[in-house]
């Protein structure tokens, strides 16, 4: 199976691991030979709820035997996709309140990139250095990291870029920007958080400039950081809210979620301002509901909060310089990407997945599922530091 991934899939990477997966399940994924892996990545915050989730699994199997595609999206009213519009109206604040259900984040990104246009009549978006929002054109247009993206373009005009957690670029936010886009947590960057209300000062900017402010929620989203999404911690509500990974518990989903006054500007002038075939799909919609509803009703946003400080606890070694993040969006910082390197390999190895961040090579990834055990997080931290010990010797 390795070789004919190697040779008819395409890659990403010039080194991919090329784990040869035969079932996941809970916390663990596991090999071919059987080998169990206990997963602190959660396919890169895709799946808060673990693998093969029981809920997640009955809501796909009840939607699959009932239908699959039937329609183009906003044609037909469907009972998922339509549940899960609603189930988000209601656990966010005024006026977030209409839902487009897109295929991945990155969709949702040009959908939430559009509206914020289409609502000003402006051109001009402005974003982070060291922002990742996705990788399709209008996406990377809005990357703040040049090496990813130079050997594309030309990509969109009018996209001017500021430091997140810097008051003084703010001025740069004027009365010709359309929206203002963000990661509420910086992923790609080493998870970095806003400091000192810049969230709430970049709300204050966009609102006397007529901008809207784009908030991308597709990693912090979904109960990682303690909250449904992590604009909650930082008193900031978006014009545009952007959602994917977690949403669909394993599924691939995306969202861009609006007041109804400028989501119904996409019905007209043009009419199908933004449309997609698969978007808002019934049997990814189940999946999403049921995670949606497990992540309201349970204490796993409380829990996170918790597990984030046994982490904290537990992941003390001279070789970690940092922890940084919030709730089980950690990311812990070595003193070189060679460590870095080491520590990922040599877990992974020791049968502990772990993952890199995209633009801080000195970041090691642990988002594990939401669902994850305290004697799990026990024993995937000493397998941690016992790799970090062998390094340092």
């Amino acid at each position: 199976m390795k070789q004919d991934f190697l040779k008819y899939q395409a890659q990403t990477s010039p080194h991919p691991l090329a784990m040869e997966v035969s079932h996941a399940n809970g916390s663990y994924i596991y090999d071919t030979n059987n080998k169990a892996y206990l997963d602190f990545v959660a396919g890169v915050s895709a799946t808060p709820l673990g693998h093969n989730h029981p809920k997640v699994i009955n809501a796909i199997k009840e939607q699959l035997d009932k239908y699959m595609h039937v329609m183009v999206y906003g044609e037909y009213a469907q009972n998922a996709p339509v549940k899960l519009a609603k189930l988000l109206a209601k656990n966010l604040p005024f006026p977030l309140e209409k839902t487009y259900l897109t295929n991945s984040g990155t969709e949702a990104i040009e959908g939430a990139l559009k509206l914020a246009k289409r609502a000003t009549g402006r051109s001009e978006i402005i974003s982070a250095n060291n922002a990742y929002h996705g990788n399709t054109m209008g996406s990377m247009s809005v990357m703040g990291y040049e090496e990813r993206k130079q050997a594309f373009r030309p990509l969109l005009p009018d996209v001017r870029f500021i430091n997140f957690n810097n008051e003084d670029d703010l001025k740069l936010i004027t009365t010709k920007t359309a929206g203002v886009i963000l990661e509420t947590i910086q992923g790609g960057a080493g998870f970095i958080q806003p400091e000192n209300g810049y969230l709430e000062k970049v709300r204050k900017r966009c609102d006397a400039v007529g901008a809207l402010l784009i908030l991308d929620e597709i990693q912090p989203g979904i109960g990682r950081t303690g909250k449904l999404f992590g604009f909650e911690n930082y008193n900031c509500i978006p014009d545009i809210l952007v959602i994917g990974k977690g949403l669909g518990g394993g599924m691939p989903i995306g969202a861009f979620t609006a007041s109804s006054q400028h989501m119904d500007l996409l019905q007209n002038n043009p009419k199908l301002g933004h449309i997609t075939t698969f978007g808002g799909h019934p049997v990814i919609a189940a999946s999403a509901l049921a995670t949606l509803k497990e992540i309201t009703e349970s204490n796993l946003m409380a829990e996170a909060l918790e597990k984030e400080q046994l982490f904290r606890k537990l992941l003390v070694h001279p070789l970690i310089t940092d922890i940084r993040g919030k709730g089980l969006m950690l990311a812990l910082i070595t003193p070189s990407a060679d460590i870095t390197n080491s520590v990922i390999l040599q877990c992974h190895n020791e049968g502990l997945i772990l993952f890199w961040l995209l633009f801080e090579p000195k970041a090691v990834r642990i988002t594990p599922p939401l669902t994850i055990s305290n004697d799990e997080i026990i024993k995937g931290c000493s397998i941690i530091i016992d790799v970090l010990d062998k390094i340092k010797k």
